[in-house]
């Protein structure tokens, strides 16, 4: 048995490109960097080096997404990883890509394009096999207070719960 899944969590590295087969099926592709944490030998300290994934999503979701995602965009993705190879030039090329089954947007639109996000953000869609068109955020965002020492402190109502209620 084999498992083909892959869970990646970046930012995207430039504008998707969205195309249409000659059968007229869309095509979005798009870049994801991560980060892998590894050890310099020679200062021995922890540094962030870039892994560039290649990412594309076939159908309907596509254009959809086309309009979310932008270059700086953070999303998380969920899909199958897909090897092709081919001959260009008489040199043989390949390469691996992640086949987007989910997508679920980290930061919010307005933030991905520059700009500040209004404090009642509700979030764009998540597009995926089950969640699509479902918003993947809806608690809007509120302020922390500043000092936690005049923090209103809520206590819960009290219960008349007694053990003869329980039932079991």
């Amino acid at each position: 048995m084999s498992i083909n899944r892959v869970n990646i969590s970046g930012n995207l590295t430039r504008d998707p490109e969205l195309r249409a087969t000659g059968s007229g099926t869309q095509v979005l592709t798009f870049g994801v960097a991560v980060n892998d944490r590894r050890r310099n030998p020679q200062t021995n300290e922890w540094e962030d080096v870039p892994n560039f994934v290649d990412c594309v999503v076939f159908g309907a979701r596509a254009e959809a997404l086309s309009r979310f995602l932008s270059k700086g965009s953070k999303v998380a993705i969920e899909g199958k990883l897909r090897y092709s190879s081919w001959e260009r030039d008489g040199q043989r090329r390949s390469k691996l890509e992640v086949v987007v089954d989910e997508v679920e947007f980290l930061s919010p639109r307005n933030q991905q394009r520059g700009g500040a996000a209004p404090q009642d953000y509700q979030g764009a869609p998540s597009y995926g096999s089950q969640s699509y068109g479902q918003p993947a955020y809806n608690a809007p965002q509120q302020a922390a207070p500043q000092d936690a020492s005049h923090a209103p402190v809520s206590t819960p109502p009290a219960a008349d719960v007694y053990d003869e209620d329980i039932p079991f």
